[in-house]
């Protein structure tokens, strides 16, 4: 036999031994997010070795508490994603309980459950008003969620003339403090709610029928319907939690900044999202919270070393930007090959 033969012979013997083991590697990410783990361990280590100071308390907290605000941002965005759709009116339910609380408190002198009330109410019907547009008229998620963002930032400043002028009462702050403390423990209130969420939704996704249908009308909604799933109601509660939730983070970020601020939510309306990614959830039911816990995370160290780094804005955002095209450009070639196997 000619060499040119052997040749021949070779390459396609040394694809096809590669073919398993790529597909035990991709089953093996799909069920465990192994390169998040990996990636995260990875950038702190690198940020002990070269940052001063990085491995310290203070330095640990700055990341839990950005990653904290940041994942209960991203677990609205993670459950719309599941079920197929994209939410880009967080920023704006962000911002809505962040003024809320700080005017209704500060200026309107309520007490902070019933400003929380509110704003929760509000949150929720606009939640409702994304759900039912976008499935029962079939518009777009993307245009009505940006729609309902437009109105919502317009009604909040039409309401305070421009301006936001009340204060948050001092104890709403200590929720986000790096140096608060919970049950007498040294760690701030904040990742322990965070915490409580992660587990709840995690549950919530795996253990219960709500998790069970929300993954199938992601897949599939036709199918859904075949299998008995209210796909409309599941789609619409969705979006309402993702409202909720983020209205949430507003009302924590009152106390973390004592004031109201219309553009708190601003940075959170791309960064929820690269959460969501980063961590290995994809549109349609595909992933799960603890992936988004573990994106938020990552993000929140990459924000911190690129800031000890003085490196300005832009080259921040491509830095990003890039971070987010690689999981994609991963995952995708993934996809791929599960199908060619």
């Amino acid at each position: 036999m000619s060499d040119t033969a052997l040749t021949d012979t070779a390459v396609p013997e040394a694809a096809e031994s590669r073919a398993p083991l790529l597909a035990q590697l991709s089953d093996w990410q799909r069920r465990f997010p192994l390169l998040q783990i990996a990636a995260l361990v990875a950038l702190y280590a690198y940020g002990l070795g070269t940052v001063d100071g990085f491995g310290s308390h203070r330095v640990l907290y700055a990341i839990l508490i950005n990653a904290s605000l940041l994942g209960l941002a991203g677990a609205g965005q993670t459950i719309v994603v599941l079920v197929g759709g994209i939410d880009f009116s967080i920023a704006a339910f962000i911002s809505a309980g962040d003024v809320i609380i700080a005017e209704l408190c500060g200026t309107y002198h309520w007490s902070v459950p019933a400003a929380a009330a509110v704003a929760l109410a509000v949150g929720a019907a606009g939640g409702l008003v994304n759900g039912l547009l976008s499935h029962r008229f079939k518009v777009e998620p993307l245009i009505v969620t940006l729609g309902v963002s437009a109105l919502v930032s317009g009604l909040l400043l039409k309401w305070i003339n421009g301006a936001a002028t009340g204060v948050t009462p001092a104890w709403l702050g200590d929720l986000t403090a790096a140096n608060g403390s919970t049950f007498g423990l040294a760690i701030p209130p904040v990742v322990l709610i965070w915490a409580l969420v992660a587990l709840v939704i995690g549950l919530v996704l795996t253990r219960t029928r709500a998790g069970r249908n929300l993954y199938l009308t992601g897949v599939n909604q036709r199918a859904a319907k075949l299998a008995l799933v209210r796909v409309s109601r599941t789609w619409i509660c969705a979006y309402v939690a993702s409202a909720v939730l983020a209205t949430c983070v507003g009302i924590l970020l009152a106390g973390y900044s004592g004031s109201g601020n219309v553009t708190v939510g601003d940075p959170y309306l791309f960064q929820s999202l690269a959460a969501v990614i980063v961590g290995g959830t994809m549109f349609g039911g595909r992933g799960d919270y603890w992936r988004t816990v573990l994106g938020a995370l990552v993000l929140s160290v990459v924000a911190l070393l690129l800031s000890a780094a003085q490196l300005p804005s832009a080259e921040q955002q491509m830095v990003t930007g890039g971070l987010i095209l690689a999981v994609v450009g991963l995952y995708g070639r993934e996809r791929r090959l599960r199908d060619r196997i």
